[in-house]
């Protein structure tokens, strides 16, 4: 009897103990399939089972360790994370991932895979107005065709009919048409909302595949705003194709136009008519509400940046091989702009003269207000002569030219490399002179500098007509180089006795050598011995502008272009 007792209980016991044994872990992929493209942004996620209480997660990809998590108490879990595809990885290739659970029982679960198929991106065409707020995402790609415009704004002095915002998420690529000479407008009143990010640039470009891609392949950005333009307070910008610009007697300065930060443009910049041209960026009376940050320009076939009128104010611009000028001032720009950078190839120059700033009061040269009066801080403006042997363009002409009864400021610049650093022009029956005799046209901390022997040793080597290099012009432009002054100095003498400005005829001590910016991505820092970490001139007390102890647009170590920019566009395959 006690037998058969001690048999019930160890029977008992022991169905009692197999009831308590709990199932194994399981994990499934959410989708077992997923087509992507490169450089897009997806999100994998699976669903988690471990009634014996879950240990670990662990995803591999392609065979090597991708991300892991652990648990404590949880019996199921929910795995999610989000993975951006490589920009680089191959057209057909798939990534494969796998996911396997383990439990606090030390038993793991079978493996569940996700593949991962690299697809190209849907082209979607765009045309006409957009007058509903709209969203681009970076699945698709978007291509502009002919005027696009966000709003819809029909007369010079008339109000907008429709406004809308148009949202672009970053790592978008927008491709402009060259049959049509797509171009992107924001009427006033809307607003573009650009916003990229370090690793994941808004990207606007030519649709022409990689290795035909030219200068002037499509339109380019234009925004247009409420703000001031002193052509009776708006107008219309030149070319004629309806960007109609400025509040009228009653502007708003801080209107805002959106947000463009971590952008580039490139290949844009189409001639409508001669002097009547779409830059890479074209800002018509845009307001101090608009962000303008973090943005490259390259390979325009006009303007890298052009301000007709505004209040905006702008940080981190980098203008790469534009054709004419790579940052243009009219109509009344009074803004603030600081750290740019302005780079030109050696041959790419227009037929008007290509210059680094450039800058008018008005195409006449009135007095028209707001007189332009903007602010350049922290800019270094490398141009195409690399050094003593470096063939350039002849209509490459001055690094900085000031004409039209401009009282533009520039603070803390540096200029190399081009024929003429400076040229203060005296066209206006002499107004931009008087301008800079009485400090309404200032220039403090300037340091231009040329290559080794400026001016003497054949600075146009190799081309017909060779253009010679002066760190300041003394005497026109014109055939005869009629000498001028500045009240009773030189423009070199008058230039030099303005706080902190320098002439060099030597950039090597600089920091700043342009034989290394000529090709790739260029070095751009200083070091800890450049003559720029030092001089620096006060600049002007606003809060938008920011204390930098240097010349130029870098100091020692940081390099703001780093990851966001390309300086060898037409390789790049955007899909």
């Amino acid at each position: 009897m006690l037998t058969v007792t001690l048999l019930s209980v160890v029977f008992l016991y022991g169905c009692k103990k197999e009831e308590d044994v709990q199932p194994a872990p399981t994990v499934a992929w959410n989708q077992t399939t997923i087509e992507a493209a490169a450089g897009q942004q997806i999100t994998i996620g699976a669903s988690v089972s471990a009634p014996a209480g879950l240990k670990t997660v662990t995803v591999t990809r392609n065979g090597t360790a991708f991300d892991s998590k652990a648990y404590t108490t949880e019996t199921t879990a929910a795995y999610s994370v989000s993975y951006t595809v490589p920009k680089t990885q191959p057209l057909g290739s798939q990534l494969v991932f796998t996911i396997v659970a383990q439990d606090n029982m030390s038993r793991l679960s079978q493996t569940s895979t996700l593949v991962v198929t690299i697809t190209p991106k849907p082209v979607i065409t765009v045309t006409g107005s957009i007058t509903t707020n709209t969203t681009w995402t970076n699945d698709k790609i978007y291509k502009l065709s002919s005027f696009v415009r966000v709003g819809a704004d029909q007369t010079i002095t008339g109000s907008p009919s429709a406004t809308a915002v148009l949202t672009i998420q970053p790592g978008t690529i927008i491709l402009g048409e060259r049959s049509t000479h797509g171009t992107l407008i924001v009427q006033r009143g809307s607003r573009l909302m650009a916003e990229g990010t370090a690793d994941a640039p808004i990207i606007f470009t030519s649709e022409r595949e990689p290795g035909l891609r030219e200068p002037g392949d499509w339109g380019g950005v234009v925004l247009c705003g409420r703000s001031t333009f002193n052509q009776d307070g708006w107008g219309e910008l030149e070319g004629n194709y309806g960007a109609f610009a400025g509040g009228g007697p009653s502007p708003v300065l801080a209107d805002n136009s959106g947000t463009l930060r971590y952008v580039r443009i490139e290949y844009a910049g189409y001639s409508l008519s001669p002097n009547a041209e779409i830059n890479g960026l074209t800002l018509g009376a845009v307001g101090s509400g608009t962000t303008l940050e973090y943005i490259q320009v390259s390979y325009s076939g006009d303007d890298a940046f052009e301000w007709f009128g505004g209040t905006v104010n702008s940080k981190y611009l980098v203008a790469y091989r534009s054709v004419d000028d790579d940052f243009d001032t009219d109509n009344g720009y009074t803004g603030y702009s600081q750290f740019g950078l302005g780079i030109r190839g050696s041959m790419l120059a227009d037929g008007s003269g290509s210059n680094g700033f450039e800058s008018d009061n008005n195409a006449s040269g009135s007095s028209a207000l707001p007189v332009t009066a903007g602010v350049f801080a922290n800019y270094s403006l490398i141009g195409p002569k690399a050094d003593a042997n470096t063939v350039i363009n002849v209509q490459f002409y001055n690094g900085i030219h000031l004409r039209r009864n401009t009282r533009l400021k520039v603070y803390n610049t540096f200029v190399t490399g081009y024929p003429n650093g400076l040229y203060v022009d005296p066209a206006d029956a002499g107004v931009t002179l008087t301008n800079a005799l009485n400090g309404t046209l200032l220039l403090n901390g300037v340091v231009l500098a040329g290559i080794q022997n400026w001016g003497s040793n054949g600075f146009g080597l190799g081309a017909a007509t060779a253009p010679r290099g002066y760190p300041v012009r003394n005497a026109t432009l014109s055939a005869t180089e009629t000498p001028y002054n500045i009240g009773l100095q030189t423009p070199t003498q008058w230039f030099l006795s303005q706080t902190g400005n320098k002439t060099l005829a030597d950039n090597l001590t600089t920091g700043v050598n342009p034989a290394n910016i000529v090709t790739g991505r260029p070095s751009l820092t200083v070091g800890t011995a450049g003559t720029l970490l030092s001089g620096s001139a006060t600049l002007p007390n606003n809060a938008y502008l920011t204390t930098a102890a240097y010349i130029g647009a870098f100091g020692a170590t940081t390099d703001w272009t780093s990851s966001w920019t390309e300086f060898n566009p037409q390789v790049q395959a955007y899909r």
